[in-house]
């Protein structure tokens, strides 16, 4: 089996990997992409992938940024965000955090994970795709794919593990892990009032509970126990709804429709800094968050735009100098996305009396001053990197 060498490879070919590829494009690195599903093309040619994921994402407004300068906005089926309300179940405190707080047309934007995938795989790539592919071997120095045509092998000089593909042997990079035990239902709702560009975040004692607008719908982000997203999963639709009703309230009327349920289990997990040689790992790969804040995605993909600016300047990209200039400067960030989203889970997650009680006074002093309202939607907009 012959080894081809190639600058840099790309393990994992979801939204994150993706855009790295095309943030790379005239870099003048040679860049191969790997993905497991395999693709099919549409009918303007281009490829395109199923991978079964309807769930909603939220994008921030600097995520929209990226994805213009990547040529992926065009065309994508997005709903803007332009307020965001906030509240916990049986506490006093609200807060409406708005885009006008920032200047900018939107907080953020709900778009659908196959939509998004399909938009990014549509722009053309410098890039090579490698589709019905995984890794299946990598040692530091090289790469062995297994495709649908058999082995392949790469020396790269840097290998990058995306959207969560991992590493082949996990003992090899120590992740922390912590399972928060709860699990989020996922799901498109109707409801009886418009949503007007207005997402809900309720904090309840099982988890937070998020509404996303998209379209004319809803993308329900529902996080509870195990025991009970299992009970929800098995109801029918209209006990499915009747219980969202109950458990959110009566600000949007009566829920009328559910589409299709999933359930995904929920754990922090990040990498630490001692990876193996020549590599690197971003998006899910490097930090899988709670979906607390819609944080998860939107630090992937500054990860991808950070990492394909620096390569450009290296003329080693896998140099051990570069990968530490990469993870010093991706580690405020990361820092910052990991400790509020965890923060947001230990503080909102329970029925403690007096931290309810201090929750609903912090909603509503956040409510009362802009400036700390204005910094809460910069850091959710931009990540820790970009504030002032």
């Amino acid at each position: 089996m012959n080894t081809e060498p190639i600058d840099i490879l790309i393990a994992g070919g979801g939204p994150v990997g993706a855009a790295l590829a095309l943030a790379l494009q005239d870099s003048g690195h040679s860049v191969v992409l790997t993905e497991a599903r395999s693709a099919e093309t549409d009918t303007s040619g281009a490829p395109s992938t199923k991978s079964g994921h309807a769930r909603p994402i939220a994008l921030s407004y600097a995520s929209r940024l990226i994805l213009e300068r990547l040529n992926a906005w065009s065309g994508l089926a997005a709903t803007p965000i332009e307020t965001i309300h906030v509240s916990q179940q049986g506490g006093f405190g609200r807060t409406q955090i708005r885009a006008a707080d920032c200047g900018v047309p939107a907080l953020g934007y709900v778009v659908a994970y196959d939509k998004l995938q399909q938009g990014l795989l549509a722009v053309p790539c410098s890039g090579r795709r490698i589709f019905g592919a995984k890794l299946s071997a990598f040692d530091g120095a090289t790469a062995v794919v297994l495709t649908q045509d058999g082995e392949q092998a790469f020396a790269p000089r840097l290998t990058i593990f995306a959207d969560g593909a991992g590493v082949v042997d996990d003992r090899a990079v120590p992740a922390y892990n912590k399972d928060y035990r709860q699990t989020a239902v996922v799901a498109w709702v109707k409801s009886a009032a418009a949503h007007r560009g207005r997402a809900w975040e309720r904090f309840t004692p099982e988890g937070p509970l998020a509404l996303l607008p998209y379209g004319a719908d809803y993308g329900l982000v529902w996080t509870t126990n195990p025991e009970r997203a299992a009970h929800l999963f098995a109801l029918d639709t209209p006990a499915f709804l009747a219980k969202l009703h109950a458990a959110f309230g009566d600000r949007l009327g009566a829920f009328t429709e559910a589409g299709e349920r999933s359930t995904h289990p929920l754990a922090l997990r990040y990498q630490r800094d001692d990876t193996q040689p020549h590599s690197l790992c971003v998006g899910n790969a490097a930090q899988t968050l709670h979906p607390v804040a819609g944080q998860g995605f939107n630090l992937g993909l500054r990860d991808a735009w950070e990492l394909a600016r620096l390569a450009r300047d290296a003329r080693d990209p896998g140099s051990a100098s570069f990968c530490a200039h990469y993870r010093r400067a991706r580690a405020p960030d990361r820092r910052a996305g990991i400790q509020f989203t965890d923060s947001l889970v230990g503080l909102f997650s329970n029925s403690n009396p007096l931290l309810k009680l201090g929750r609903g006074a912090g909603l509503l002093a956040l409510d009362l001053v802009p400036f700390a309202r204005r910094f809460v939607a910069r850091r959710m907009i931009y990540g820790a990197n970009a504030l002032p």
